[in-house]
């Protein structure tokens, strides 16, 4: 048995070596133990997979797999993005699988346990099934598995968040990459049932993402933006493989931050949908979104990094909006798992409601502020996990950064330094599957942050 782990959002192994039937068989056995202990040989087990190479193919085995095992299976019938399953669990009170490697290089595979509340499994959740590993259950009653289509009903919900009419009245130019991604099919229809215009590019499912990585960052959606900036007054819109995660090209063909969309998103909705509550953000999470929060009255609630987190606070709090700088949100009345679809959408509405274009609406984020920020992240690899704990304490038990002060220290992922000046603070916190350290740096000065890396590559 190979070593199976299950990270922040599920098993991912690459194709044809650690991802292979023995492995999957294993997974999926550990998965239907978890349920039949939890809830019963009764519970739906729903099943969905991305474009990547062999998903398809996985998936069908692991129903397969669990048909026999007692289970009603529910497989769907083309691929899907990983918040519309996810939103079927909810709504089909159902346990879901979902074989996706997110944003990771084509080559790797994984599988996502989502049990039915709709988002990432916890910490205990995943325990329980590296505990599985090599277990299985007596079957008791004869299993069935049924193809089905589980967008209708996903449809149906985001029709009763996002106000399309609206959309279609304000008639934003719109460019949509596809990416080769599982929202073709999704995005792309919820506007074109609706009469909303788009253009597009990169429609159709490759398991190579057209050679590039199925992850919505400026140097791989270099052609949209070309497109934007060829084309007046266009916004541009992608998603990653499993359509989770967003990315948002302004109409200057300038990459909009999750940062930024964020909290343009959560003035939207504090205005114009009327919503209260709170907002959740992770550590690594730009502190414009603190200041911006404050204004608003709205407060904040901090979670370690990873959306699993954030979806754990979510389902407590029920905030307005909880989103993390990787590019993943939700909000309120939705499902506590990041949606890339429905964050595309809501910008639109933002930008329908306000009659602006995007790029005004940034600026009037900032304005509102006060201030703007820069963010980055260098990832520092050590030469065994051994090291990791020193330098972690090191960081602990400093007094100032690169000649600042430190007023506050933070350790609830890693150790984050807020240094005296108000605006500028250090993330350090490993990355939890390799000897890797990874160092977020935020200020409202390029300087000031080249003058930080500078201190912690010395």
């Amino acid at each position: 048995m190979a070593n199976i782990k299950f990270g922040t959002d599920g098993w991912r192994a690459v194709v044809g070596k650690d991802f292979n039937e023995e492995n999957v068989t294993l997974v999926t056995k550990a998965i239907g133990k978890y349920v039949f202990d939890n809830f019963g040989i009764y519970k739906p087990i729903i099943i969905g997979y991305d474009p990547r190479n062999m998903a398809k193919e996985y998936s069908l085995m692991c129903g397969e797999i669990l048909e026999k095992m007692g289970f009603k299976v529910l497989y769907s019938d083309k691929v899907i993005p990983t918040p519309v399953l996810a939103y079927n669990a909810k709504h089909l009170d159902a346990c879901a699988i979902m074989f996706t490697a997110s944003h990771n290089p084509p080559e790797y595979l994984g599988m996502k346990f989502i049990p039915d509340y709709a988002g990432p499994a916890t910490s205990e959740i995943t325990d329980e099934l590296t505990a599985n590993l090599g277990k299985s259950i007596p079957q008791c009653v004869k299993g069935k598995l049924i193809y089905t289509d589980f967008s209708a009903d996903y449809f149906k919900h985001i029709r009763t968040l996002i106000d399309f009419q609206k959309i279609k009245d304000f008639a934003p130019r719109i460019i949509f990459d596809g990416l080769y991604a599982a929202s073709i099919g999704y995005f792309d229809k919820l506007l074109s049932d609706r009469g909303i215009e788009y253009d597009s590019i990169h429609m159709y499912h490759d398991t190579n993402f057209g050679g590039g990585m199925p992850e919505p960052k400026p140097q791989y959606m270099s052609d949209m933006i070309e497109y934007v900036k060829t084309h007046e007054g266009y916004v541009g819109f992608a998603n990653d493989g499993d359509s989770d995660r967003f990315g948002v090209v302004n109409e200057f063909g300038e990459y909009v931050t999750p940062n930024e969309i964020i909290g343009i998103l959560l003035m939207h909705l504090k205005k114009h949908k009327k919503m209260n509550g709170c907002i959740v953000k992770t550590v690594a999470g730009s502190l414009m979104l603190n200041i911006l929060a404050e204004k608003l009255g709205v407060e904040v609630v901090e979670t370690a990094v990873g959306f699993k987190h954030v979806g754990e606070a979510m389902r407590k709090f029920n905030p307005i909006i909880g989103g993390e700088e990787s590019g993943g949100l939700s909000i309120q009345g939705h499902i506590p798992e990041k949606d890339g679809i429905l964050a595309n959408l809501l910008v639109l509405e933002a930008m329908a409601y306000e009659n602006k274009t995007l790029v005004q609406l940034q600026n009037e984020l900032r304005k509102f502020v006060g201030c703007s920020f820069i963010n980055t992240r260098v990832d520092k690899r050590l030469e065994s996990v051994d090291e990791v704990k020193p330098v972690l304490e090191k960081f602990s038990q400093m007094e100032e950064v690169a000649g600042v002060k430190i007023s506050k220290k933070d350790f609830k992922d890693g150790v984050k330094l807020y240094l005296a000046d108000g605006k500028t603070w250090i993330l350090v916190r490993p990355s939890g599957t390799e000897p890797l350290l990874r160092i977020y740096v935020e200020s409202d000065m390029q300087n000031k942050i080249d003058d930080i890396i500078s201190f912690v590559k010395a």
